[in-house]
C-alpha cells in the first residue's frame, strides 16, 4: 500500500508578494527605521525627565511668592541684561500655577542653514522667579539631548523644511512593511494563530528560531500602535495626508483660516504694560488652563511681523492637543478675538492633537508607556528582521 504524500500548500499570491515587499523594503530602509524608532522612543518621556532634572529651576521657593509678580517687560529687560545675547527674547510661557517659574525663550533660525546646528542660531530657555526677578536656570536647548533627538527623529539633523521628506519616505515604506508583516503573520486557521501569539521555547534551542519569534510575535503586537505612530508622523511631512484627514473629519480639504486682525489702536502709543494686560485677561478667560505663551519679539515662526499679539493657551498640562488662541491689540492690549478649543471643528481639533497622538501623551501616562514599549519593539524589528534574512543566507550557502 502506497503512502499518501501530503504536499505543503503553496502560499497565496498575496503572501508571496507581501514576502517580497517586506524583504526589499526592510533591507532598504531598515537602518533609517532603526534610527527614527530609537530617537522617538527616547523622546517619549521628555517632559518627565526634564521636569526632574530642572526641578530647581521650574519651581520657585514658597517664601518668595508674593501677591503680584513683576511686570513682564521688567523681567524681560532684566534677563536681556544678565544673559547678554545679541538676539531678542522670543517668547515667555506663563504657568497658572503660582509655584512655577516663568520660562523665557530665545529662538532664532537661519533660513540658509542646511542642517540642525546651522539652522538654529540660538535656542535657550531661561527660567526666572517672577516675584523676585532671580534667574533660576539657563539651558542651552540647541545642544540639549531632547531637541537633538527630535531633530534626528524629524529630519536626521537636516534642515527641517526638506529633511522631513528624507525621513517621510522611509516611514511610508515602513507602513507598507507593517501591513505586509501582518499579512505574513496571519495564519490559515485558529490553531496556527494560537502558536503565533505566544512564545513557546521549551524545545527550541537555536537562536535563529528565537530571533524569528521575537520578530514575528513582538512585531504583530506592536504593529497596530506602530501604524498610528507612522500615520501621525507622515501627517506632519505630507500635505496630502493632512488633506485626507481634513476631508474625513470635516468634509473639507482646507482648515478654516484665521484672519490676522490688524491692531485698531495703531495710532496710540504702545502701553508699556501691554503684556501684563494680556496675561491678566488670559487668566480671567481661562482660569483652569495650565499655561499660556506670549510672543515678545513681534514676529511669528516664519519671521514675519505680527499685526497683533497672538497668545496660545494650553488648557491641559503636558498636552498640545487642547489649545486655544486669543489675540490682543499690540498697542493697547485690548482683546480682539478668542478662539476657544471647544469651538473648533473636528479637523482643527485633530490637527492640534496629532502631536500628542504621535508621542502617546494624548492618552496620558499609560499611553506614553505603551508608546515607549511599542517604540522599543519597532527599534528591534530592523535588527531581528536583518538577522532572519542573514540566517537564511548562511543556510543557503551551506547547502551549496
Amino acid at each position: 500500500m502506497k503512502k499518501k504524500h501530503h504536499h505543503k500548500k503553496k502560499p497565496s499570491l498575496t503572501k508571496r508578494w507581501s514576502a517580497k515587499l517586506h524583504l526589499w523594503f526592510g533591507l532598504s530602509v531598515g537602518l533609517i527605521v532603526f534610527i527614527v524608532s530609537l530617537t522617538g522612543t527616547m523622546y517619549v518621556f521628555m517632559d518627565e525627565i526634564q521636569g526632574a532634572l530642572r526641578k530647581e529651576a521650574i519651581w520657585v521657593k514658597p517664601e518668595t511668592i508674593t501677591q503680584q509678580p513683576l511686570a513682564i517687560e521688567v523681567l524681560k529687560e532684566k534677563i536681556s541684561l544678565e544673559v547678554n545675547e545679541k538676539f531678542p527674547i522670543s517668547t515667555v510661557e506663563i504657568p497658572l500655577d503660582k509655584n512655577k517659574s516663568y520660562e523665557f525663550v530665545y529662538l532664532e533660525r537661519d533660513k540658509k542653514g542646511w542642517n540642525y546646528f546651522q539652522e538654529i542660531k540660538i535656542y535657550k530657555a531661561v527660567y526666572v522667579n517672577q516675584y523676585t526677578g532671580e534667574i533660576l536656570g539657563i539651558y542651552n536647548e540647541k545642544y540639549d539631548l531632547f531637541p537633538i533627538l527630535k531633530s534626528i527623529h524629524w529630519s536626521l539633523l537636516l534642515k527641517a523644511d526638506w529633511g522631513k521628506y528624507v525621513v517621510g519616505i522611509p516611514v511610508v515604506l515602513f507602513i507598507i512593511l507593517l501591513i505586509t508583516g501582518i499579512v505574513l503573520w496571519w495564519p490559515i486557521n485558529k490553531k496556527a494563530r494560537k502558536s503565533r501569539l505566544t512564545f513557546d521555547w521549551k524545545n527550541v534551542k537555536t537562536w535563529k528560531r528565537k530571533n524569528y519569534d521575537l520578530h514575528n510575535i513582538l512585531g504583530f503586537y506592536a504593529s497596530f500602535i506602530a501604524l498610528i505612530m507612522s500615520l501621525s508622523g507622515i501627517y506632519f511631512a505630507y500635505p496630502w495626508v493632512k488633506n485626507v484627514f481634513n476631508v474625513a473629519l470635516s468634509g473639507s480639504v482646507d482648515l478654516p483660516k484665521d484672519k490676522e486682525i490688524k491692531s485698531p489702536d495703531s495710532l496710540l502709543a504702545k502701553n508699556p504694560s501691554v503684556y501684563d494686560l494680556t496675561a491678566l485677561e488670559i487668566k480671567k478667560q481661562y482660569p483652569e488652563s495650565s499655561s499660556f505663551r506670549i510672543p515678545l519679539n513681534g514676529k511669528n515662526k516664519k519671521g514675519k511681523e505680527l499685526k497683533n499679539i497672538p497668545v496660545t493657551v494650553y488648557e491641559k498640562e503636558g498636552r498640545h492637543s487642547h489649545r486655544s488662541q486669543v489675540s490682543f491689540d499690540k498697542y493697547s492690549g485690548k482683546l480682539l478675538s478668542n478662539k476657544a478649543h471647544k469651538s473648533l471643528n473636528n479637523a482643527e481639533k485633530y490637527a492640534l492633537a496629532n502631536y500628542d497622538i504621535h508621542t502617546g501623551s494624548y492618552f496620558g501616562l499609560f499611553g506614553k508607556i505603551i508608546w515607549f514599549l511599542a517604540g522599543l519593539i519597532c527599534t528591534s524589528l530592523p535588527v531581528t528582521g536583518f538577522l532572519v534574512w542573514w540566517g537564511k543566507q548562511k543556510k543557503g550557502k551551506k547547502k551549496i
